[in-house]
This record gives C-alpha cells, sequence and structure tokens, in this order.
C-alpha cells in the first residue's frame, strides 16, 4: 500500500488543471517611437490575432504586461507595429523562462523600402506599399478613393482606436469617379453623416486624413478653407476646387462642412510643378474633391442608404469638427 501511495499522488498531481502564471510578462518598447500595435501568439499560428493595445499607443520607454492564459504554453512570437511603420518581430520567446522582453528599434529599411502594412503578417519579397484615408459611411463599410486601393494584393486599414482590420477587396468601385466602397468587418467605427444641403461657393471646409505617412504626424492632420470653384480641374462638374491643403496620402478622406458633415472625398492636387512649367506661374492652394451628391449615388448604387444631415448656418470651430471625424475616419494602407 505505502509502494503505491506516490504512485497515487503523481496520479492527483498530474490530474490537476495547470495554474495560470502568477508574474506577468513585461513587455518593454525600447524604441524612439511610439506603437500603434503589438500581437502575441501561439508559437506556429498564421496569424497575429488582435492588436493588445487596447487602450492606445505604447510610448517610448513604457511597458505593457501580459498574463498568457493557462494551457497556452511558453513559446510566443511577439510583434510590435511602431508609427512609423517599422515592425520588431521576437520569434520563439520562452515567457515562461524571460519575464522581460525588450522590444529594440528594427535596423532601418534601405532607401525606397516599402513600411511594412500594420497587421499584416511578415511576407517574404513584399512588394511597394501606398497610403491614403477612408472613412465609415455604413456598418462595416469604408469609402476612399480608387486609386488608393487599386492593384492591392492586402488592404489594412487602422481605425481611430488603434486596431488593425483587413479589408476585403473593394465590394464595389467607380472608376470614372474614383472612389471605392470597402468591406471592413469588426467594426471599423461610427458612421460619419453627409450633409444634405447644397454647397456654396466661398464656404468653410475642413480636411482630416494621413497624409505623407511616415514624414509627418503618424496621427491624422486637419487643414482648413474654403471652397473655391463649384467645378474642378477642366470644368469638370464631378468635383469641387478647394483651398484646404493636402498631399499625398490624404486621398480618400472626408471633405467636411463646420457642421462636422461630409461634402465631398478629397482626390487629387493641381500639380503645381507642370503648371510652373507651362505658365511661369506657381499655383496655391488649388485641390480637388469628389463631390458629396457624386459619393451619395454611387454608395446608393451599391446598396448602400447613407445618413443625410442638414447643416445649419452656424459653425463650430474647426477643432470641434476633427473631434466629430476622428472616430470615423481610417488609414489605409495597401500592399502591392
Amino acid at each position: 500500500m505505502r509502494a503505491l501511495l506516490p504512485a497515487l499522488m503523481l496520479l492527483i498531481l498530474s490530474s490537476l488543471p495547470a495554474l495560470p502564471q502568477t508574474e506577468p510578462v513585461r513587455i518593454l518598447n525600447q524604441t524612439e517611437l511610439s506603437a500603434h500595435s503589438f500581437f502575441a501568439v501561439q508559437t506556429g499560428r498564421q496569424d497575429w490575432g488582435s492588436n493588445l493595445l487596447t487602450r492606445g499607443p505604447l510610448q517610448p520607454g513604457a511597458e505593457l504586461r501580459l498574463r498568457p492564459a493557462q494551457n497556452t504554453g511558453c513559446r510566443f512570437d511577439l510583434r510590435m507595429v511602431l508609427s512609423d511603420g517599422r515592425e520588431i518581430i521576437n520569434r520563439g520567446m520562452d515567457i515562461c523562462a524571460e519575464k522581460v522582453v525588450a522590444m529594440q528599434t528594427p535596423l532601418p529599411r534601405p532607401p525606397g523600402a516599402a513600411a511594412p502594412a500594420p497587421g499584416a503578417p511578415p511576407q517574404a519579397g513584399r512588394g511597394r506599399a501606398s497610403t491614403g484615408t477612408g472613412f465609415v459611411v455604413a456598418r462595416d463599410r469604408v469609402l476612399t478613393n480608387h486609386h488608393v486601393i487599386d492593384g492591392c494584393n492586402a488592404i489594412n486599414i487602422r481605425t481611430a482606436d488603434g486596431r488593425t482590420l483587413p479589408a476585403t477587396m473593394p465590394a464595389r468601385v467607380d472608376v470614372q469617379r474614383d472612389l471605392a466602397l470597402l468591406a471592413v468587418p469588426n467594426d471599423p467605427g461610427p458612421v460619419l453623416p453627409f450633409r444634405a444641403n447644397p454647397v456654396r461657393r466661398g464656404e468653410s471646409v475642413v480636411t482630416y486624413g494621413f497624409p505623407l505617412a511616415g514624414l509627418l504626424a503618424a496621427g491624422p492632420t486637419l487643414t482648413t478653407g474654403e471652397v473655391s470653384a463649384l467645378a474642378g480641374l477642366a470644368n469638370n462638374e464631378q468635383h469641387f476646387q478647394i483651398s484646404a491643403p493636402v498631399q499625398q496620402g490624404n486621398s480618400g478622406g472626408p471633405l467636411l462642412d463646420r457642421q462636422g458633415h461630409v461634402m465631398g472625398v478629397i482626390v487629387s492636387k493641381l500639380n503645381a510643378q507642370r503648371i510652373a512649367q507651362r505658365t511661369g506661374d506657381i499655383p496655391q492652394n488649388v485641390n480637388f474633391a469628389v463631390k458629396g451628391t457624386e459619393a451619395l449615388g454611387f454608395l446608393r448604387r451599391a446598396g448602400v442608404e447613407p445618413t443625410l444631415r442638414e447643416s445649419a448656418p452656424t459653425e463650430l470651430s474647426a477643432a470641434e469638427v476633427g473631434e466629430r471625424a476622428h472616430p470615423s475616419t481610417v488609414f489605409i494602407r495597401c500592399e502591392k
């Protein structure tokens, strides 16, 4: 009987569930930039799962504490995406043995190399990348320009709350109007309403988007201006001409009135260098947006009924308009 006792005790102990780790793993951001995404998955998993930075970016020098669930093992792959798009990936980390993991600045990308897509798993031989802006027009639907997503092999969306979501290939496109509707599951943000009343020349406008990603601020940029003309280049009746400054990366973002309602979709800027070569004069603040009425027609043809709001004569401040647009405006990265 005594000889059987140790074996019996071993049998009882081995049948108990694994105890959770009492000490969390500390993830240190030892880079010079904030991180907008962090992923931790068991080694061997094919995708990166969900972004764990649910409370906002992880600042330089800050730490994230993780407590793995029971029975998940010790080997994990870790991935941090910095505000300039660079990735830090540590594979096969033994988190049972190493309770502190330092995520350090990766080697610089070669000149001209594309930044990695937020939320996309690393791939060998990755091609070019481009960025743009979009905004939520219906549940799980994002509107942008066709040229922002044209030729993409993968499209990833970064929401205002820092989540990275994959977008499916366009649910609908209109090449002639340069518009595209993306399906983005998992609630990319609240719907941004369109303006119901007509637009007048000289009205104040606000743009909100992500110009020159990797060079300017990682977050959205706001600019102000006016509706300069009710037609675009070569009298294009589908466009507004606006004076609000826009740059590469603003494409697909909302053009807003001073009530925070969508008047149009930012589409392009005048090529000042080419005009100067032809005329000898440098044009100032000549930019274009697809009219809201054109976007509304496109959405309805795609089976989406947009939200409309009448805009009152009173104006909000530009800051207040930006606060209204922020939760609904998303950053788009296209992998080609």
